[in-house]
């Protein structure tokens, strides 16, 4: 099984507002998913993202493979780094 972690589109028409949830990756955008992890809403001025690193981190040192997007948001907030050293630094 193939695990990924996406954004889920929440909000009204015209007023996005993400989830960033692990799901199976042949589960639809909207559809099933295994665990939220985080949100992300464009619309602020600061891109408001906030996340449950610990969490974040799990899911990726079991393989879960993060969108392009999600990985942008995921290195911005320095994440992949603490990731990145965690993995290499045994």
């Amino acid at each position: 099984m193939a695990v990924k972690i996406r954004l889920t589109r929440m909000g009204s028409k015209k007023k996005p507002f993400y989830r960033i949830n692990v799901a199976d990756s042949r589960a639809p955008r909207d559809g099933r998913f295994i665990e939220t992890v985080g949100t992300y809403n464009p619309l602020l001025a600061e891109n408001s993202v906030t996340l449950k690193e610990e969490r974040v981190l799990e899911w990726l040192a079991k393989g879960a493979q993060p969108s392009d997007t999600v990985r942008a948001l995921l290195s911005k907030a320095g994440v992949l780094a603490k990731f990145h050293d965690q993995k290499f630094s045994k």
